[in-house]
C-alpha cells in the first residue's frame, strides 16, 4: 500500500471504533434498549463518523506538537 494512505487509514481504524463505542453508550444512556434502538444507533453513528474523522485530522497534528513541546528535553 502506497504510504501517502497511510495516516488516513490508520485514522480511520481508530475514529470507526471510537464512534462505535460512543454512539452505543450515548444511545444506551440516553434512550435504553427501546423501540427501533438499532435505528437510533445507526443514526447517530453515521453522523459521528465524519465529523470524528474530520476532527481527527485537527485534533491528532496540535496533539502531537503539544506532546513533544512538553515532552522534549533541554
Amino acid at each position: 500500500m502506497d504510504k501517502k494512505f497511510y495516516k488516513y487509514i490508520n485514522t480511520l481504524f481508530v475514529v470507526v471504533p471510537m464512534t462505535l463505542i460512543m454512539a452505543f453508550v450515548g444511545l444506551i444512556r440516553n434512550y435504553g434498549f427501546g423501540e427501533n434502538w438499532v435505528l437510533l444507533f445507526l443514526k447517530s453513528w453515521s453522523t459521528m463518523i465524519p465529523v470524528a474523522y474530520l476532527a481527527a485530522f485537527v485534533i491528532i497534528p496540535k496533539a502531537r506538537t503539544i506532546t513533544e513541546s512538553i515532552t522534549k528535553k533541554e
